[in-house]
């Protein structure tokens, strides 16, 4: 299970909602979100896709959006997350196979017929 999707489980999405919103964060388009949440998320892409082409006034945009400290908060997160990605990738690390934040199921009760 990928981390976005795990993300998405633990936030109570079901299934079909998870696919269909990692869809359609996979396209680059985030103006279906909140103004400062779209920002966020058309930087991350972006510093993921084409580092070398974000300039001093796309900072400056992010920046008056979220403040300074923020600002840079976010540059550093998203740096971080794509590292730990290509680490991951590096060393061909599997992905969790299930949604290890996932409330384990009840122990079932085994019910003596012999009585």
């Amino acid at each position: 299970m990928g981390h976005s999707e795990m993300l998405l489980a633990v936030a109570g999405l079901d299934s079909s909602e998870i696919q269909k919103r990692t869809q359609m964060l996979a396209t680059g388009d985030f103006s279906w979100m909140p103004p400062a949440e779209g920002l966020a998320h058309q930087w991350a892409y972006r510093l993921t896709k084409e580092a070398d082409q974000l300039t001093t006034s796309d900072f400056q945009g992010l920046q008056e959006v979220f403040g300074e400290p923020r600002a840079f908060d976010l540059i550093w997160y998203i740096s971080w997350c794509n590292y730990m990605t290509r680490v991951a990738d590096a060393f061909q690390l599997p992905l969790e196979e299930e949604n290890v934040f996932e409330e384990p199921p009840a122990p079932k009760m085994e019910v003596d017929s012999t009585k």
